[in-house]
């Protein structure tokens, strides 16, 4: 492991939070297209310090977060991750979902709600002794350090009855939001075109349609990180363990950092600066070592852990059924905005 790794992680002893932020811009011009919410839309608020707009939710981060381990074209994890802890679905021999894809982790109905029991079956008698009395957490973290590690730096939330009554849950331990200070709105708008028939019944898709359209800029852009170290270190699963957690969302954060920013089609964004020697405001004196350095030293804590870890494979046959219809204009998110919700 790199010398720079060590030392920085060495700064993280006894500290119950490491907090990091980046200040963003757009890529290009000034304008960006914050995240929407259903009958709220953007979400602007008043502080001691100005007009605030929040940019990219918690719920969002996480997700986004999570995505940077997953290599999309393989259907595995990325290079450096391979070895954790995952649970893969498979549909008529070809591959549906992931425990690292899927929004409540391994609380997924394809993995626990399929005509296939033997994964819920594994699961609830590794948990078989948290029906009655308190949580033994310690318990609960080894049991998703084996099927899942990610759960244990994402959050799960594990509602069935019968796992434990629905009473497992494990807050993220890692988390993340994007905020712009100084906002005004920027208004502009546009047509849809119908070049066959401007006039035609726009109810029905035809004709020209005219729209409205708010976009923002902002003062200032910060991303901000905040990893629960407590939380990390309160899992009880010894040393190894909390320094793969740990470098697993350092890995996270830099990857991301590093990496793509484009939120939706009017989002995209950028650090302002290189972000290689980015330093936290909490503890002071710790800096983020590069993803280079990060792939290495987590590579080496996968491989202490491995006896813990297992890869897991589970078969979902059912019938993908369509849910009821909404009424007609009621799609319960924004279309361009839709912000991804999660536990």
């Amino acid at each position: 492991m790199s010398k720079d790794v060590d030392s920085n992680l060495e700064k993280l002893n006894g500290e119950s939070r490491l907090l990091l932020s980046v200040e963003l811009k757009a890529v290009q011009g000034d304008r960006f297209q914050p995240t929407g919410f259903p009958s709220l839309g953007a979400a602007v608020y008043q502080t001691s310090s100005g007009t605030k707009l929040l940019v990219e939710s918690t719920q969002s981060m996480a997700n986004r977060l999570e995505a940077t381990c997953w290599d999309f074209s393989q259907n595995k994890p990325v290079s450096p991750l391979q070895g954790v802890s995952h649970v893969t679905v498979n549909r008529k021999g070809r591959f549906l979902t992931d425990s690292m894809l899927e929004p409540h982790r391994i609380n997924s109905p394809y993995f626990l709600e399929g005509k296939d029991k033997k994964f819920f079956t594994e699961l609830k008698t590794a948990l078989g002794g948290l029906e009655e009395g308190p949580i033994d957490r310690r318990v609960l973290a080894e049991v998703l350090l084996r099927y899942d590690v990610g759960s244990l730096i994402h959050g799960v939330f594990l509602a069935k009855r019968e796992l434990a009554g629905g009473r497992l849950r494990v807050a993220r331990a890692l988390s993340a939001f994007i905020e712009a200070s100084g906002v005004a709105v920027a208004a502009s708008g546009g047509v849809k075109n119908d070049h066959v028939n401007p006039s035609g019944d726009t109810s029905s898709g035809f004709g020209n349609v005219p729209f409205a359209r708010d976009e923002y800029v902002a003062e200032r852009i910060d991303c901000h990180f905040n990893l629960d170290l407590a939380q990390i270190r309160g899992y009880g699963l010894g040393e190894a363990a909390e320094r793969l957690l740990i470098l697993l969302a350092l890995f996270r954060i830099r990857k991301l950092i590093d990496g793509d920013l484009r939120l939706r089609t009017a989002c995209d964004l950028v650090p302002v600066s290189d972000g290689s020697h980015l330093e936290a405001s909490r503890p002071r004196g710790f800096k983020l070592p590069s993803l280079a350095d990060l792939e290495q030293a987590v590579k080496s804590a996968i491989k202490g852990c491995q006896d813990k870890m297992i890869e897991t494979v589970v078969a979902f046959e059912d019938d993908l059924k369509k849910g009821k219809s909404k009424p007609e204009g009621d799609s319960g998110e924004d279309s361009e905005d839709e912000d991804t919700v999660d536990e």
